[in-house]
Parts: structure tokens; C-alpha cells; sequence
């Protein structure tokens, strides 16, 4: 096991990313995300984009999960697409590159193989697979990934609207049947899930949306409200 995926073991990432149009928007303030998280007691930290990777660097030597989002040609948002993606977030100071491996979004097994060799041996790091399936999990942990993650369930065609909640019955088929360690990630919202999926089998748990972005806690807030 490579020395970055056993330090994330029964930890909380916490995953410090904002959207363009959001009022945390930037490098400065995902920093300051990933500095509070870690005096939270986070054990890693997922980010994207090598300005944030950077940035989140400068203040936390703790583990970063760097993903590089773009817009595959049907205009669907792909993590960290290609070789190059991967280095740039890996030379901005990632331990661990993270890349979705939707069937509908990756040609092929071979090419994903190849792929993953090529971020582990030319770049020195861990992959994690992004899923929304067990079929997908598998296929990636075939394909040589360190780690599979529950990410993408959900948010592909295959899975769009399944679930409301957290997809803990993926973790935990993923867990039954994959040969590497399992992150529980996606619709978390409470420390009873994260607990929850450690329960279900993962090695990991990653937060984003509950613990980073204000806009969305609030409105569960107004919302509960009325």
C-alpha cells in the first residue's frame, strides 16, 4: 500500500472546492477552508485546480486529493481527463490524483490502465477511481487504481436521481468485492452517515458540501424553517 493511502485510514477528507459563481470562489479562501478543516481535525483534503492545490499546500501538510475538472466533448464535466491534468495538479503539490471513471466517459480498460500506470510511475502518486457503480468500481480497481470512491453515484446517466442520501449500499458492495480500499464520498451530510459508511466498509470518508459551502448549509437551515 502506498504510504499516502495509509495515512487517509478512517479519516475525514474534507473536500475544499467552490464554484465560479460562488462568493468563496479562489485560491485565498480555499486555503483558509483547508486551514480550518485541518484544525477541525480533518486527515486530508480534496481540492481542485492546481491554483487551489497550491494555495491549500502553502498553509497544510496533510494529504491532498488534487482533481483537475474540465468538459469532456459532450460538454459533461470529466476529473482530471488525461496525463497532463494529472501533473499539473500533482506538480502543484497533490499526493493523490483523483479521476472519474464513469464507463460512459473512459473508451476503454486498456486505456485506463494505461493511464493509471502512467500517473503512478512517471508522477510518483496514488490514484482513487471517481464511481457510480460496483461495475465501475471493479473495472477501475482491474484497471490498477489504489483506491475506489463512491463520487460519482448519482451524477452520471446511469445513476442520475437513485439516491437522496449517501449511496452506502455502493460502499459497501464495493467493500464485499473490491481488491483495494473504498472512499465513501457524495450527499454526506451528517457525522451519523460519515459514521455510517465507515460501518458499511469504507477506508475513508470524504465531505464537501456540509462542511464547505456556507450557501448550502444555510438554506437547509430557511428551508427547515418554513
Amino acid at each position: 500500500m502506498h504510504p499516502t493511502v495509509a495515512k487517509l485510514q478512517h479519516k475525514l477528507i474534507v473536500s475544499c472546492q467552490a464554484r465560479a459563481d460562488t462568493p468563496l470562489h479562489g485560491p485565498r479562501f480555499m486555503a483558509a477552508m483547508a486551514e480550518a478543516a485541518e484544525r477541525g481535525g480533518a486527515g486530508g483534503i480534496r481540492a481542485n485546480g492546481a491554483e487551489d492545490i497550491r494555495a491549500i499546500r502553502a498553509v497544510t501538510q496533510l494529504p491532498i486529493i488534487g482533481i483537475d475538472k474540465r468538459l469532456d466533448p459532450q460538454g459533461n464535466v470529466i476529473i482530471t481527463p488525461d496525463l497532463e491534468s494529472a501533473r499539473r495538479v500533482v506538480e502543484a503539490g497533490a499526493d493523490l490524483v483523483a479521476l472519474s471513471c464513469a464507463f460512459y466517459q473512459r473508451p476503454s480498460l486498456p486505456e485506463l490502465h494505461t493511464l493509471i500506470r502512467e500517473i503512478q510511475d512517471e508522477l510518483g502518486v496514488p490514484v482513487m477511481a471517481d464511481c457510480s457503480t460496483l461495475e465501475e468500481g471493479l473495472w477501475a480497481a482491474e484497471a490498477g487504481a489504489d483506491l475506489v470512491a463512491s463520487t460519482l453515484s448519482g451524477y452520471t446517466p446511469a445513476t442520475q436521481g437513485l439516491h437522496q442520501g449517501p449511496d452506502l449500499e455502493l460502499v459497501a458492495d464495493l467493500a464485499r468485492q473490491a481488491r483495494v480500499p473504498v472512499v465513501a464520498e457524495g450527499r454526506i451530510w451528517t457525522p451519523q452517515e460519515a459514521r455510517a459508511a465507515l460501518e458499511a466498509g469504507a477506508y475513508a470518508v470524504v465531505v464537501g458540501t456540509a462542511i464547505t459551502n456556507p450557501t448550502e448549509i444555510t438554506r437547509r437551515f430557511v428551508e427547515a424553517l418554513l
